[in-house]
């Protein structure tokens, strides 16, 4: 493989689309939606994540207000709402009736979640590091709601049938077909019930000889 030098830049994709509804603080406070890529999962125990948001955009004033989000995962049904909220600023215009998007009760927090996502993570913001031209804020994951329609009958949550969709590089593209699961590349191969009855009889044939 021949490769060339590329001036540095946050070429790590593919990256998730999230659809981040947050809301300011106080009774009257208005709520948005921002779409942003720069997201991670930081910590296990306490779950948390990690979102990053230009100091300049509409929901960083209100994230940084009130001390919460909700990162609401889209499918690829809400693609083009979802560029469509990364797009547009929430001080012109309400992101909710341009899309058609509907506000959903959060369980722990005051800020909504989008109803049309199949995942949405309350979050509850821990921590902040001004790190250049964004903010990154580290929060901790304080409730999940899931589609019920994608937990399977062993009461599994079949994330893989959400139809999710990712970011490269300015595109969106569907998620594709399955490679494997985690530790497929050291897990040992089953051994067949037939395979299992000629190594005895091998065995026993060495045995009486």
């Amino acid at each position: 493989m021949s490769k060339v030098n590329w001036k540095p830049g946050t070429m790590l994709w593919p990256l998730p689309a999230v659809m981040v509804s947050c809301k300011g603080s106080g009774a009257d406070a208005k709520d948005n939606i921002i779409t942003l890529s720069w997201v991670g999962t930081i910590n296990s125990d306490p779950p948390m994540l990690s979102i990053s948001v230009r100091p300049e955009r509409h929901s960083y004033e209100l994230i940084e207000a009130s001390g919460e989000f909700v990162v609401n995962v889209p499918s690829v049904a809400q693609a083009k709402a979802a560029d469509y909220c990364g797009c547009t600023s929430g001080r012109n215009e309400d992101k909710w009736k341009a899309t058609g998007l509907t506000r959903g009760k959060a369980t722990k927090l005051q800020c909504p979640t989008i109803e049309e996502c199949p995942v949405s993570l309350e979050c509850k913001v821990r921590d902040k590091k001004k790190l250049g031209s964004h903010v990154m804020f580290i929060a901790e994951v304080v409730s999940v709601q899931v589609d019920e329609e994608l937990m399977n009958e062993k009461d599994r949550f079949a994330l893989e049938k959400a139809g999710l969709f990712a970011y490269v590089h300015g595109h969106y593209y569907a998620i594709g077909r399955k490679l494997g699961r985690f530790g497929f590349s050291v897990r040992k191969k089953p051994v067949r019930q037939g395979a299992r009855s000629a190594t005895r009889v091998t065995r026993k044939s060495s045995d009486s000889k």
